[in-house]
């Protein structure tokens, strides 16, 4: 019997919101887009402009009309790998400890390092409580 995502914890993904991924699975496979939003508890994410699922919508009061919509699906993370904004080509994300600073992650295959949000926000947060 599955397990229903809000019995899960939250994981770490190897992707955040903004990174460019690459499909490697699935219908979209082979196609490259930026991630919208990330949801940790059930390990998907909502890729732009890629997933499009119709959408049946009933004629309500915000919306007297109704109609059909596509819409973007998520795509489980283990379908998705980042590429490196320098060559294009994807990529596996380095172990944090081989980084020479903790707030930056870097691709393994790449030099390019990059800032990773939640540090700064923690630090934001702990300086404003002293």
């Amino acid at each position: 019997m599955a397990t229903k995502a809000k019995d899960q914890k939250p994981v770490k993904l190897h992707v955040k919101t903004g990174d460019t991924v690459k499909v490697i699975a699935g219908d979209e496979r082979g196609k490259t887009g930026t991630i919208k939003s990330v949801n940790r508890t059930s390990q998907r994410v909502i890729i732009e402009g890629l997933n499009l699922v119709t959408k049946h919508n009933k004629p309500s009061a915000k919306n007297p009309q109704g109609g059909i919509t596509k819409i973007e699906a998520p795509i489980h993370v283990s379908n998705v790998q980042p590429i490196d904004p320098k060559t294009g080509e994807r990529v596996r994300k380095n172990a944090p400890s081989k980084t020479p600073n903790p707030a930056l992650r870097q691709w393994l295959d790449s030099e390019k390092y990059i800032r990773k949000t939640w540090c700064l926000r923690s630090r934001r947060n702990s300086s404003s409580r002293a």
